[in-house]
Order: structure tokens, then sequence, then C-alpha cells
């Protein structure tokens, strides 16, 4: 089915090498990097974490949000995401792609991995995060792809499918509580340091990844001839508003820890977020745009007839795909390192050669994203 991947319109071809280019930019950029070291970023000995790091966590709750489709079409039997599931399947490929990519260039050298392999160290949480990210992987590949396989040829799936179907959804799941867990287990982080963080993670999982699959799949059913479905859209847009006002409410609850109990040292991290701490403010924008958007998107998303307007339903998507990025692609990671140890404020920016790797990720992802969706898309064509 590769073959169909090669053939398209002037559209796809401009975008496919607007792909490349920005691949090649981020390539370059990363063999700076190679040749001097994570020096060229903006990261130090108080924010060991930055950017890439912040992107992975965010990519997995896109990743894992598959299940959000693949547990009620398969589990529950419920036809509507039928004609869905392959996107989010194939979503799911791409996003974890990116996740692995992040994980490379915030190694330094990328041979680092095999110290994964070489000495595996069950007792760390890294370790496990390793196994669940390439098994999720795994997973998706080999049931997208077959079930895509299947349907072209007009027959059922393989058997041997099914069982692998039952484990990635809980697998999903898997893949962000371990990634949350990387943060909840580290004690001298207080703004990481809670019970909740794995139930933070799963809640703007379940409200990101779903809102970026129904913008994929008004652009597919805009630019292909497959519609994936009117009903599905309408489902996956409840569950989005249900997620994201957990989202939100887990988000209000650090507050009232933090504040209520006057413990400095939870305050502070919420403080530098969204007022500054000690004269430094750099992502108090950025935060406050956060809320803005998430405000807007929860407005537009309770009430059913924006909900169910298609302008309005994507503006409310992109508004829950953002707010979630900058809260958890961005404010969660940094803020987790201020203040530090010393009680001193070291505040991170990224460098641009770092933005510009970043962006080379996210530029390969999407180039995996849509050869598989030009597949997927080719398919359900040749079907109908």
């Amino acid at each position: 089915m590769l073959e169909r991947a090669l053939t398209g319109d002037q559209k796809y071809y401009r975008w496919i090498t607007a792909l490349l280019i920005l691949m090649g930019l981020g390539f370059a950029a990363y063999l700076v990097q190679l040749n001097k070291g994570l020096t060229i970023t903006g990261m130090s000995r108080d924010v060991s974490w930055g950017f890439y790091i912040a992107q992975f966590t965010f990519l997995v709750g896109v990743a894992a949000s598959a299940v959000m489709v693949v547990l009620p079409y398969y589990l529950h039997d419920v036809k509507v995401f039928g004609r869905i599931t392959i996107l989010g399947e194939f979503l799911a490929v791409a996003s974890v792609t990116m996740c692995l990519l992040f994980i490379v260039v915030d190694l330094g050298k990328p041979m680092r991995l095999l110290n994964v392999l070489l000495y595996p160290t069950p007792n760390s949480i890294l370790f496990w995060d390793m196994i669940v990210l390439n098994g999720y992987l795994f997973l998706n590949i080999l049931i997208g792809w077959n079930v895509l396989e299947a349907e072209r040829k007009g027959v059922h799936y393989p058997n041997w499918v099914k069982p692998l179907i039952y484990l990635s959804i809980p697998w999903a799941v898997s893949i962000h509580t371990v990634t949350a867990f990387l943060y909840a287990g580290l004690p001298a982080r207080h703004y990481w340091l809670t019970a909740i963080m794995a139930a933070r993670f799963l809640a703007s999982a379940f409200a990101s990844g779903p809102a970026l699959l129904i913008l994929l799949a008004f652009l597919v059913k805009r630019y292909t001839r497959f519609d994936p479905g009117r009903e599905a859209i309408d489902k996956l847009s409840q569950i989005v508003t249900y997620a994201m006002i957990i989202s939100v409410f887990f988000v209000g609850l650090e507050f009232f820890t933090a504040f209520y109990s006057r413990i400095p040292s939870h305050m502070h991290a919420l403080q530098y977020l969204f007022v500054g701490l000690e004269g430094h403010r750099n992502l108090v924008p950025f935060m406050w745009l956060f809320a803005i958007l998430a405000i807007v998107a929860l407005v537009l998303l309770i009430n059913p007839s924006t909900r169910k307007n298609d302008r309005t339903l994507k503006i409310a998507c992109a508004a829950v795909f953002f707010s979630m990025w900058l809260e958890k692609g961005l404010g969660l990671v940094v803020a987790g390192f201020i203040p530090n140890p010393f009680d001193q404020v070291r505040e991170y920016t990224p460098s641009i050669l770092e933005l510009m790797i970043a962006l080379g990720v996210w530029a390969t992802g999407f180039f995996v994203l849509t050869i598989l969706y030009k597949i997927a898309a080719s398919v359900k064509e040749e079907v109908a």
C-alpha cells in the first residue's frame, strides 16, 4: 500500500516539499548540536529538561488519546467510530515517532540510547517509559496496517490482531501514566510532587488528542473524497468537552492545594507561571494565554449549538489543543525547576537552534502522518 503515498495533486506535493525543507533545516541544526553538544540549547545546571522534554511530554498525551476511538469501537462496538479509528491509530504512530525523536535529541548523543538496552535498570521509570513507548508504537503500526490491509481486500482482519487491539487499550493509558511518574516521583520538585499528576496528564491527553483528531478529520474530508463521518466527530467533541472540563478542574485543584495550605515551595512555581517570581516572568504571558484559550474552548464546547457548528467547533478544538500545549508542552516542565534547590530563580529560554531542531521533529511527525493518512484515505476511497 505504500505506493499510494507516491501519487497526489500539486497541493500534496507542495506540502510534502515544505515538510522536507523544515526537516532538513532541523537536521542541519541538529548536526550543530551533535558537534557542540547541548551547550547550544538554553538548558543549564538548574534547568536540565527544556523544550525537547516538554514537547515529548505533550506528544505522549496526543499518542495516548487514540484510545478514545479504539476503545468505543473495538470494545463497545460503537459503529460510528469505525471510519475514524484508523486516523486515531495513525496519529498515535506519528506522535510516538516524535516522542522518540525528542528523546534522541535531548540525549545529546544518540548512542546513549544503547545504555538503556545494554545496562537495563528495571527499578528506573525511564526504563519502563522506553518499554511502553516502543511497545505502543509497534502495536499501532501492526494493528492499523493489518486492519487497513484487510479492509482494502474486503475481508475481516486476522484473528491474531484482536488480542493486540485489546492490549493496546490499557497500553495507551500506561504510556502517559508512566510519563507522569517520571515527574511525580521526584521529591525535590514540588510542582510535580502531586498524586494527581497522572490523572492530570490523562485528562489533558483526552482533551488535546481528540481535539487534534477532529481538526485532522476536517482536513481529510476537505482534501480527499473520504468522509470520516459527522456522527463520529460529534461524539469526539463530547469527549473533548468532558476531558477539558476535568483538565481545567485539576489545574484548579493544584491552585487550591498550594495557596490554601500556604506552603511556599508549592506556591512558588504557580506564582512564577502566572504572576512572576522575584521579577522573573518569562512564562506569564503564555500561561495567561493558556487560561484565555481554555475559557474560550469551554464556552464553545459546553454550548451544544456552538459545539455542533463546524466553524466554532474548529475554533474550540484549536483552542483546546494550543491551551493544553501551553500548559503541558511549555509551562509544566520549566516550572518544576523553579525555584532551584537553593531557592533561586534561574529562567530558561530555548535557543534558536533548539527551536529549529524541535520544528524539524514536528515536521518529521507531520510527514509521517501525511504519508499514513494519504494511504488510509486512498484505501477508504477505493473501498467506497
